[in-house]
């Protein structure tokens, strides 16, 4: 175990099928863990990062019962491959920092990390970051084709936004620098709103998101768009709540899904009145655009 003064850190490197890449996540954090850094194909694994001033032990005795309940409940998950492995702190922090840089996300928009100096003449907007323990750097495909699926919506004159499942902020922050008279970003999960504050400060547009950690249910407004880069599950069941707070004629824009998954989403848009618009891909995931039918 390493002493205070020369802390050392435990990365896990998890490769696994992308879809339990949400619900491992989600224990992974609750489990303690200090960041986590997803990797696409051809390996598609998470990496992510425990002090060695935790039991390390336990850690790998929890993570390995945890993997055991998920091929139940994802019969796809095969024989996760794990790498344990001791760094430095100094190390870890080149690690953490090595993994964001400036990045041009669209034609239109470029996300920097919060160290990062933003150069005086760029050409669109710019969003910085500071990556923590909520999801939404900019970086995984979901994110880069949510903020992608804003410019390509039409929302002309006066319009407001509902960011469901806010995450870091990267998309309320973006909803604010594209115009939004009302930008509300909520989620469930407190070290999201620390987060997702914290992004916002960072982008001088506290005065213009509101934050709150209200259930989906509780709220009554109405808005031109609804942004929510969730899981396929939390989608399909929160769909009555996306038709009933969204204004006639609003925008829906939805990811996290993988590209098998938008099947059920379909079936959905019928049900509730939404009008399929357009449906982007990127690796083995899909963002999924549609507008609410106006009221005959």
């Amino acid at each position: 175990m390493s002493s205070p003064e020369n802390p050392q850190w435990l990365e896990i490197s998890i490769e696994i099928d992308p879809v339990a890449h949400e619900a491992l996540s989600t224990f992974l954090f609750d489990l303690g863990c200090e960041g986590i850094l997803s990797e696409d194909a051809p390996h598609y694994a998470l990496k992510t990062y425990f002090s060695l001033q935790k039991d390390w032990e336990d850690i790998q005795n929890k993570i390995n019962g945890f993997l055991q309940k998920l091929g139940d409940i994802f019969p796809e998950v095969l024989s996760p491959k794990l790498v344990f492995k001791k760094i430095e702190e100094q190390d870890w922090n080149q690690r953490w920092r090595s993994f964001f840089r400036p990045d041009r996300v669209t034609k239109q928009l470029m996300v920097f990390p919060a160290w990062e100096p933003v150069p005086k003449h760029i050409e669109g907007h710019v969003i910085r970051i500071e990556p923590g323990l909520a999801f939404g750097t900019g970086q995984h495909p979901t994110s880069r084709m949510c903020l992608e699926a804003m410019e390509r919506v039409s929302l002309p004159g006066s319009w407001t936004m509902l960011d469901v499942g806010t995450g870091s902020g990267i998309l309320a922050i973006y909803g604010a620098k594209l115009g939004a008279t009302r930008v509300l970003a909520i989620d469930v999960d407190p070290e999201a709103i620390r987060s997702a504050e914290k992004n916002i400060q960072l982008n001088h547009l506290s005065g213009a998101i509101e934050l709150s950690s209200m259930p989906l249910e509780k709220l009554k407004d109405h808005f031109s768009l609804l942004t929510a880069n969730l899981t396929h599950g939390v989608i399909l069941q929160l769909f009555p709540h996306f038709r009933r707070l969204l204004n006639p004629g609003g925008w829906l824009i939805l990811s996290g899904l993988l590209t098998d998954q938008d099947r059920d989403v379909r079936n959905n848009f019928s049900q509730y009145e939404f009008s399929e618009y357009e449906t982007l891909h990127q690796a083995e995931w899909a963002c999924m655009i549609a507008r609410k039918r106006y009221e005959a």
